[in-house]
C-alpha cells in the first residue's frame, strides 16, 4: 500500500537501516515493557521494536497509516490507537500502577512543543522517552544557563527530566527529506523533581525571558522588586539567561510564599 506523506501532518519517514538500528540500541527494549510509539507512520521503526516485547501500543493521526499498519501487523502484538497525541491519555495504558510506561517516536516538528508539554504532565507514570526531533530543538531542551538556546523551554523540560542528545540525523535519512537536521534525545523523568509549583515557573520563566536582551531588573519588575531579588541572592543586572535552573525554581517559590 503506496502512502504519500502529508505536510499537514508533519510527516517526514524515517528510512535508514543504520540510523533505525541506533535508535532501537537507544532504547534497548525489554519483553516486559509497556511501550508506546508517537506516530508510527509507516511502520519502520515499529517492526524493529516488536521483536522484543510481548506488547506494543501506538498513537496516530492519520487515519490512513492506521489502516496501513493494521495490515501490516494484523499478527503482530501492536495495539493501534487512532487519534491526536496532543490529547491522548498516556495513563490509559498502564494497566498495572506499579509498572511505568516507555515512550517513543519520530514526533512531527510542527506540534512537538506542545507535544512535549502535554506529555510532561504524564511524567509521574513514565520510565523514559526517546524521540526524534528538529536538531535546533533538542538543543533547546538540553541548553545550559548562559547559551543562546537556554530559554523558558528549556528551563520548563529541564526542571521535569534529565535531557540527554544522543546523536543528530541528517535529512537523507528521511522521505521526504527535510530542511533542517534531526536529533534523538533521551529524557528521563526525575524522581522526584525539585519542590516546585510549575505554573508559577512558567509564570516567572515567561515574565523573564519577556525581553531577552534585558536585565531581570527590568523584566522580572511585575513580579519581583530590586531589593526582593537582591534578598533572594539574585544579582538583578543579570540577563534571564544568565540565571541558573535552581535559581528560576527558588523564584517561583519566593512568588508562591508572597502569593
Amino acid at each position: 500500500m503506496k502512502h504519500i506523506p502529508r505536510k499537514r501532518f508533519g510527516q517526514n519517514f524515517l528510512k535508514d537501516p543504520a540510523i533505525l538500528d541506533a535508535i532501537i540500541d537507544a532504547i534497548s527494549p525489554e519483553p516486559e515493557d509497556i511501550l508506546v510509539e508517537i506516530g508510527p507512520g509507516m511502520g519502520a521503526m515499529t517492526e524493529r521494536l516488536l521483536p522484543y516485547l510481548k506488547r506494543m501500543d501506538a498513537v496516530e493521526l492519520d487515519r490512513d497509516l492506521v489502516a496501513l499498519l493494521q495490515k501490516k501487523f494484523k499478527d503482530r502484538p501492536l495495539t493501534i490507537h487512532q487519534g491526536d497525541a496532543l490529547t491522548f491519555d498516556f495513563q490509559s495504558l498502564q494497566s498495572n500502577p506499579e509498572q511505568k510506561i516507555r515512550i517513543a517516536g519520530n514526533l512531527p516538528y510542527n506540534i512537538s512543543t506542545p507535544l512535549l508539554f502535554h506529555l510532561m504532565t504524564f511524567a509521574d507514570i513514565v520510565q523514559d522517552q526517546h524521540f526524534m526531533l528538529q536538531k535546533e530543538v533538542v538543543e533547546r531542551m538540553a541548553a545550559e544557563h548562559g547559551s543562546k538556546a537556554y530559554g523558558r523551554f528549556s528551563i520548563m523540560l529541564q526542571w521535569r527530566y534529565d535531557i540527554d542528545m544522543l546523536f543528530t540525523v541528517p535529512p537523507t535519512a528521511f522521505d521526504p527529506a527535510p530542511k533542517v537536521d534531526s536529533a534523538i534525545v533521551r529524557m528521563i523523568p526525575k524522581e522526584p523533581p525539585a519542590p516546585c509549583n510549575p505554573e508559577n515557573l512558567g509564570k516567572v520563566v515567561t515574565q523573564a525571558f519577556s525581553q531577552r536582551r534585558k536585565i531581570i531588573r527590568n523584566t522580572l519588575a511585575p513580579l519581583f522588586s530590586e531589593t526582593a531579588l537582591e534578598r533572594y541572592g539574585i544579582d538583578p543586572a543579570k540577563r534571564p539567561e544568565q540565571l541558573t535552573l535552581e535559581q528560576f525554581i527558588s523564584l517561583s517559590n519566593q512568588l508562591q510564599e508572597t502569593a
